[in-house]
């Protein structure tokens, strides 16, 4: 809930004499304020001017005081005599503990005369120690605005309702359990908030307050919500979060104003479904039945729906105007409702691996899946198709947000998405009416607003203190406008600056989708960096900073904008949007430090692993992983692997491409797709794996010696991005290495006479395994991949489906060879499986299944090859049938 504003332009009310001593200014007795919660010893100066100019302090209607003060108490005593008062402001908070935290502050009570002040109409107590509300505010007749957030409250006064003018009431982070009865006479109550408290149950009376546009009651122990509540026709945002919630009514989708209900983290297992037919109700976080979340259709039809489970390898499935439900091998899901295709329709779908050429991240996105890509594309459904896209747990901050992007129209958009997590898996749900391909990114966290001519407030939800005010006359047309914010640590300014004096406010980034600039001058808040107030502020060493769209310019335009000032933030005014900055440093150049400090924050500290099967070392596992993620990985890796030391550690961006490349002795199979120029190609992705598993060689006669080579690693090229200092230790004949690791390759005996045929005593028949359009595997290449197979063929032959009893058979009649037991085992279930077409999947999961990637991957090349060399014959013949059908005409 957006809460009351801070009064911006808050002005040194109390000067300093010649004598030292606090003096009222003239400019202050016009504006009858006082401010005095910024001065540590604000109560002191309000005695003393009380004492000494009494007649003029009684004439004050604004004041502040701050109840962290030790003279808070004899202060109390002076406040009833102030007649004319409109805003009391007594706030803990202003001090903090050794820890950081805001200190509540020393208010319990108030005196019984308090309630004489007649003109008093906004009182805020918040951050205090007040365990139940003075009787005494009950007697204010002109209250309208009330806070007591952040008190000991159990309960409120029985006769709360007496207080008929309020129209803002706050009293989040309490302890309330119960509301009185009376609370439904609040007739003119417009904003309440009453989130984070103990409420177990909300009287029905709640449903009498007509004008109440916000309510908030988020954070609490509700397990249920009064019907009554369908009454609150003015109703526009109501928080229902965070409770204990297992139904919510129906007729909440009757209110005619709502536009934000969040109804997530609850315990509802079922939404009425004209609930969830709203487009702006938020459910994540529920222990939804599968089929009941977005599914619109009554239980009989959801019964009927075809439900297709589809196995590794298939591609594709057709979906009827029935409708249908369907999963894949790889964890997504679709749900097409009935009618959605009106004609029966061929879907093909496949995996990609993500290409940095076409999928365009932008600055501080971070890649979460693969890409999956949905064809016949362009094909508009009648109704919604429903997508579930598994993706990687991100390690990310608040300040990220999951969703699923798409390729459309040329270009990347995203979804509007709802995430579910669970301790095993995360899965994004979004909806479409066509297919292209599909993504799971997460991305700074977006909000968003539509600007009409009348002007609006647009604030960040990562740091409310950040917003954006349109001024009616902004615009002729409305348009959309996008902010984002980027947090950014002290910590980690000093430590890329190496300069403790720099500081500077989150990274705020804003768009729109015109063309065209604002017709006034839009006005934006920034809070002042970390450890500067408006008390202590330096003007010389304050900077705003404006970066174009790629962070690659940062321009100082502090002397083209009109600073304002308040006590914790800065404001100023532009008329278009991009990147703005706010620093704090004794440095004059600050362009070039801000453009280093924002290029280093998108960088990824890794290191390079390059191990080494113990049952067979010529297998090699190379991965690329985040710096804090080494230590689980090589965990995990070394009952099976051994290996060097993690390489040195280097810096990354998101998407960029690098090589890894064999030398001095070492060479691998060089017809791989995945091998440029001899070296094979990988793009670095945080949150993926980054992993290969290859089977390596060496040209050179082995029986006598050991192998003694090395893997490098390769940038693909510069990124324009890179930072200038990480560009200048690039330079050289060295400029894309990055790092080296050693791989040893030990005397082997060989495996099999090369004078006699592997297959003596074997008299298999030849084999073709598969079929022409997937790709064959032919006796040769079974050869192949048996070279590959070590001592862990009896795990790869049960998941080949063997029995136990024919592996040790095997075993047995080849006691004394094991290349023999490799053959034996490989061919024996060829030829069982020679006429099933799907053998060939079976073969790969099966090798998957057992650890053995690498085989896999050589598996799907030859099958990928096989392909293409079909569909080239295919063609060929084709265009000979066309040539010989053109002689004969021509004859």
């Amino acid at each position: 809930m957006q809460k009351m504003a801070e009064p911006l332009g808050l002005r040194n009310e109390c000067g300093e004499g010649t004598s030292g001593a606090p003096a009222l200014t003239g400019s202050c007795l016009a504006d009858n304020r006082l401010n005095l919660d910024v001065y540590p010893d604000g109560c002191r100066r309000f005695l003393q001017l009380y004492k000494e100019q009494q007649g003029e302090v009684v004439q004050v209607e604004f004041l502040r005081l701050s109840s962290n003060d030790y003279l808070l108490d004899a202060t109390l005593g002076s406040l009833p005599h102030l007649k004319h008062l409109k805003s009391l402001v007594l706030k803990g908070g202003h001090a903090r503990d050794e820890f950081g935290s805001c200190q509540h502050g020393s208010l319990r009570s108030l005196p019984a005369d308090f309630g004489n002040l007649r003109y008093l109409t906004h009182l805020d107590l918040s951050f205090n120690r007040l365990s139940t509300l003075p009787s005494c505010i009950l007697h204010l007749p002109s209250l309208h605005v009330l806070l007591v957030s952040h008190n000991r409250l159990v309960t409120l006064p029985e006769d709360f309702g007496c207080l008929s003018k309020l129209t803002f009431f706050s009293a989040m982070k309490n302890h309330l359990k119960y509301l009185p009865q009376s609370i439904g006479e609040l007739s003119m109550l417009q904003d309440l908030d009453l989130s984070e408290n103990a409420l177990e149950l909300l009287p029905e009376e709640v449903g009498n307050l007509h004008n109440c546009t916000e309510l908030d009651v988020s954070g609490n122990r509700l397990s249920s919500i009064p019907d009554s509540l369908a009454n609150l026709k003015s109703l526009r945002r109501l928080h229902l979060h965070s409770n204990l919630l297992v139904t919510v009514p129906a007729s909440l989708a009757s209110l005619p104003n709502l536009s934000r209900l969040d109804l997530q983290n609850n315990c509802l297992r079922a939404i009425p479904a004209e609930i969830q037919a709203l487009p702006f109700v938020r459910i994540r976080g529920n222990p939804l039945r599968e089929a009941e979340p977005f599914l619109k259709a009554d239980k009989s039809t959801t019964r009927r729906l075809q439900r297709l489970c589809l196995a590794s390898g298939e591609g594709s499935f057709t979906v009827t105007s029935e409708g249908c439900s369907v999963v894949l091998a790889c964890g997504t899901r679709f749900y097409f409702p009935p009618g959605a295709a009106s004609d029966p329709l061929q879907i093909h779908f496949r995996s990609l691996t993500p290409d940095p050429q076409w999928v365009k991240l932008r600055h501080h996105d971070v890649l979460l899946s693969s890409v999956l890509e949905l064809q016949p594309h362009g094909v508009q459904f009648q109704q919604e198709v429903q997508l579930w896209m598994p993706y990687i747990s991100p390690q990310t901050p608040h300040q990220h947000e999951v969703v699923v992007r798409t390729f459309s129209e040329q270009s990347w958009s995203d979804l509007r998405t709802r995430v579910k997590r669970t301790r095993k898996k995360c899965v994004a749900h979004c909806c479409v009416l066509h297919f292209s391909w599909f993504l799971v990114v997460s991305r700074l966290v977006q909000n968003e607003c539509r600007v009409p001519a009348e002007g609006t407030l647009l604030f960040s939800s990562v740091d409310p203190d950040i917003k954006v005010i349109f001024p009616p006359g902004v615009t002729k047309e409305p348009r959309s406008v996008k902010l984002q914010v980027l947090p950014v640590s002290a910590q980690e300014i000093q430590e890329i600056t190496a300069n403790a004096e720099c500081r500077a406010s989150p990274l705020l980034y804003l768009s729109q989708d015109s063309m065209v600039d604002f017709l006034k001058p839009v006005r934006i808040q920034l809070p002042l960096p970390p450890g500067v107030t408006g008390l202590n502020l330096d003007r010389s060493r304050l900077h705003i900073l404006h970066g174009d769209l790629e962070g690659q310019t940062w321009n100082d335009i502090t002397s083209e904008v009109v600073l304002e000032f308040t006590h914790l933030y800065a404001v100023f005014e532009v008329t278009h949007f991009s990147w703005y900055w706010l620093w704090y440093t004794t440095k004059t150049y600050i362009g070039g430090i801000a453009k280093k400090v924002y290029e280093r924050l998108r960088l990824y500290q890794v290191n390079f692993i390059a191990l080494q099967r113990k049952k067979d070392p010529e297998q090699v596992l190379l991965q690329c992983v985040p710096k804090h993620k080494v230590d689980p990985v090589l965990r995990k890796l070394q009952d099976r692997y051994r290996g060097p030391e993690p390489s040195d550690m280097v810096e990354m961006f998101e998407g960029e491409q690098f090589f890894a490349a064999f030398e001095r002795g070492i060479t691998i199979d060089m017809d791989r797709p995945d091998c440029v120029d001899g070296r094979l190609s990988f793009i670095f992705y945080s949150h993926l794996k980054n992993m290969k598993e290859i089977y390596v060689t060496s040209p050179v006669d082995r029986k006598g010696q050991a192998v003694k080579g090395q893997v490098s690693f390769y940038r693909g090229a510069v990124p324009d991005t890179i930072p200038e200092d990480a560009s200048r230790r690039r330079k050289g004949p060295d400029s894309l290495w990055l790092a080296t690791l050693p791989i040893k390759l030990p005397q082997l005996k060989p495996r099999w006479d090369e004078n006699l045929s592997p297959l003596s005593g074997f008299s298999f028949p030849p084999l073709n395994l598969g079929n022409a359009e997937t790709g064959f595997l032919t006796q040769a290449n079974l050869l192949s991949i048996a070279r590959r197979v070590g001592p862990d063929w009896r795990s790869i032959g049960l998941s080949l489906g063997l029995t136990y009893q024919q592996i040790e058979r095997i075993g047995y009649n080849n006691r004394e060879d094991l290349d023999k037991q490799i053959l034996d085992m490989l061919f024996s279930w060829a030829q069982q499986n020679s006429e099933d077409p799907d053998c060939v999947n079976k073969l790969i999961t099966a090798m998957k299944e057992s650890g053995r990637q690498d085989i896999a991957d050589e598996v799907e090349a030859i099958l990928e090859l096989g392909r293409q060399k079909y569909s080239e014959s295919i063609r060929r013949v084709g265009l000979e049938q066309e040539s010989s059908t053109e002689d004969s005409a021509i004859a």
